[in-house]
């Protein structure tokens, strides 16, 4: 007998969040500047807000200024690769 197909399980909203903050970091713009400017979406969970931003702050070399209004400013370097 032949198993059942199950449907994917639909990310969680911690997910959709990190893919949408995905696509803005790795936008031409932002990546020529190596900044992105963050806004905090209506339906976005404040407790997925803090935990991305917070693991956002862990990288090194990763800057957040936070903005008038809820928006973060996040800056980044690149290391010279000897």
């Amino acid at each position: 007998m032949a198993k059942a197909k199950q449907a994917p399980k639909p990310p969680t909203s911690y997910e959709l969040l990190g893919m949408r903050i995905h696509k803005i970091i790795n936008t031409p713009r932002s990546q020529a500047s190596k900044s992105a400017l963050l806004e905090r979406a209506a339906n976005d969970s404040p407790e997925d807000w803090d935990r991305i931003l917070e693991e956002i702050a862990e990288n090194d070399n990763v800057t957040i200024a936070h903005r008038d209004g809820g928006a973060v400013h996040i800056f980044w370097t690149v290391p010279k690769e000897d």
